[in-house]
């Protein structure tokens, strides 16, 4: 059983390595531990700096005590929960009584209050939209220290600009979650090996029809003929005759052992993976019934995944190129990325349909290319490179996983910041709620 009496923690790691040396507090109160505080942080998956406290106050509230669900109604499927709650606790809890998250991302150990700040999207957000558009309501403690209810219905400027707000508009206390009711608990899914980046997001488009869920791995590093070539996943939930009888199993899953040298991901070593990873699909099309946890979080299979880059860590680039950038944007971005010469063994590419509700929600009608990069000297102009050329396409990135883009390039690339700006100064005009991405991207000093 945990404590109510707060734990403090000496160093505090974004999942991508980034380390600062800071107090996190942990409690089953969390309306206790928030009240002054900068930023609540929960599982701490963002990859980059955003649930990092600024470098002039480096306690944190952490929530992943505040877990419990408050209540739960059979007939519709909303559910309310307390802003810690991890999704695999959420999916594990109701996927036997015929619900599971309406959106998830590619992790499932990501807390219900991450979900919010980040408006996290996934495999089916041409079908389906990120999580914004399946709240109900939340309660959070705002700048000021009161707590407040907001829904679309009561307070909605403040309850759109803290989904994808990156908590910088309130803690997140509690979630009101539609839910989404599945025929059965497993999947159909179909993979197809495709030949080329331009064949693979006609199919990705074409796939959007028939498949709530589409998703594709690129090899980023070949080029020439072979650019962009990969595996497509798409499925959807399977029908009560095409399922098994039973309940999926919770997989267990092994730890990577040790940090591993950064040469392991030497371009020569990542273009023989790709090349692996590309023939090892045979045939060039299959079919089955798939575990929801290894159809949705593949990378969950193996804990830890995140040693494989070093010590220096890891960052991943993820934008969204609009469907008004044209067919060619997808190869242009690896045009560009082949002519740096990175190697990354994760790029992945995913189908997206209209933007949020969100003020700040990242995706938008197009698609969206997230891209894994081990840190090294040159990894900031790479990111200045691809920023300025995915403003040129009329794109912008997700800040849920940024950790080295510059604020003039965010102001170019995301006309909707000055309004949600407004709004965070109403709510909180001392910036009292800031976090280590802020500090950067905004330039936010405690008053």
């Amino acid at each position: 059983m945990s404590t109510s009496q707060p734990e403090l923690a000496t160093k505090i790691v974004s999942w991508g390595g980034t380390a600062v040396v800071g107090r996190e507090l942990h409690s089953e109160d969390l309306t206790a531990i928030t009240r002054d505080v900068p930023l609540a942080r929960g599982l701490g998956r963002s990859y980059g700096d955003a649930s990092l406290p600024p470098p002039d106050e480096l306690r944190v509230a952490g929530t992943r005590l505040a877990d419990r669900v408050l209540a739960f109604d059979t007939a519709t499927g909303v559910v309310r929960a307390e802003a810690g709650l991890a999704l695999q606790t959420l999916n594990r809890l109701f996927l036997g009584r015929g619900f599971y998250s309406p959106v998830t991302p590619g992790t499932q150990y990501i807390s219900l209050g991450g979900m919010v700040a980040a408006d996290v999207h996934g495999k089916n957000h041409h079908a389906s939209g990120s999580t914004g558009a399946h709240l109900r309501s939340l309660r959070l403690r705002v700048g000021d220290g009161r707590i407040v209810g907001c829904s679309l219905d009561r307070e909605s400027e403040l309850f759109r600009a803290t989904i994808g707000g990156m908590g910088l508009t309130g803690h997140v206390l509690e979630v009101e979650l539609q839910l989404e009711a599945i025929p059965s608990p497993w999947i159909l899914s179909e993979s197809l090996r495709i030949d080329d980046i331009d064949h693979f997001v006609a199919e990705l488009k074409a796939s959007a029809s028939d498949w709530p869920y589409t998703m594709g791995w690129i090899d980023c590093v070949s080029r020439g003929r072979r650019m962009g070539r990969g595996i497509l996943n798409r499925g959807r939930w399977a029908r009560p005759e095409e399922a098994p009888a039973r309940l999926p199993t919770p997989l267990q899953r092994p730890d990577f052992p040790v940090q591993m040298p950064g040469w392991v991901l030497s371009r020569p070593f990542v273009r023989v993976l790709n090349e692996g990873l590309y023939r090892v699909h045979v045939p060039k099309r299959k079919r089955g019934i798939r575990h929801p946890e290894t159809f949705f979080y593949p990378l969950d299979a193996i804990g830890h995944w995140n040693r494989l880059y070093g010590r220096r860590g890891f960052t991943q680039y993820q934008c969204v190129l609009p469907d008004e950038a044209g067919p060619g944007a997808a190869r242009r971005l690896l045009e560009l990325l082949t002519r740096k010469g990175r190697a990354s063994p994760l790029c992945v590419i995913k189908d997206c349909g209209p933007q949020g509700v969100g003020t700040l929600s990242f995706p938008l009608r197009g698609i969206s290319v997230a891209i894994d990069f081990a840190i090294r000297a040159d990894t900031q102009s790479i990111i200045d490179d691809l920023n300025e050329h995915v403003i040129g396409e009329g794109g912008r990135v997700y800040l849920a996983k940024d950790l080295f883009t510059r604020a003039e390039h965010l102001r170019r690339m995301d006309q909707r910041l000055e309004t949600w700006l407004a709004v965070r100064d109403k709510w909180d005009p001392q910036h009292r709620l800031r976090s280590a991405q802020s500090v950067r991207l905004l330039g936010d000093r405690s008053s």
